[in-house]
């Protein structure tokens, strides 16, 4: 899960609030869903994917969410739709994967800001197109002991 105060800091990342449509690929318990609705997105523009049944059910209050793989998802939204924003914190043992399925829905949409994607990965992860913007600390997931850091790609 990840921490509230991470949560708003990368919802910060994001750029500024509007009418942009938002993607949540693996939502969980909607931390980041939480956080982004508390910086003023909206819920209409919020589109959250969870393939667990209960977390997914649970998310519904907070707006649509499609209750499926994001990799499969991903596979058959490519060219249908471009999200504006963004914002994950992928599985970080399918992290590549995962990243990729998210920049192959990554476009403006119409907007003139770029878009921007912010994840929460392995300190280990790399891509030539992302900004490291934070490294966090060693015990922000004490339970996984996994070191991590928040990531931006903007195109």
């Amino acid at each position: 899960v990840t921490p509230s105060d991470v949560a708003a800091r990368m919802v910060g990342y994001l750029g500024p609030v509007g009418d942009f449509l938002t993607l949540e690929p693996s939502a969980g318990t909607g931390q980041l869903v939480r956080a982004l609705l508390a910086s003023g997105h909206s819920r209409y523009e919020l589109t959250m994917i969870e393939r667990h049944r209960t977390l997914a059910l649970a998310l519904e209050k907070h707006g649509p969410c499609w209750n499926r793989c994001f990799l499969e998802y991903a596979e058959e939204a490519k060219g249908r739709i471009e999200f504006p924003r963004i914002i994950m914190n992928p599985p970080f043992r399918d992290v590549r994967k995962h990243i990729a399925a998210a920049l192959s829905l990554l476009g403006r949409g119409g907007h003139v800001e770029p878009a921007t994607l912010v994840a929460l990965v392995p300190i280990t992860f790399e891509h030539a197109e992302a900004e490291t913007l934070e490294t966090l600390p060693d015990d922000t997931f004490a339970t996984a002991k996994v070191r991590t850091k928040i990531i931006r790609f903007t195109r």
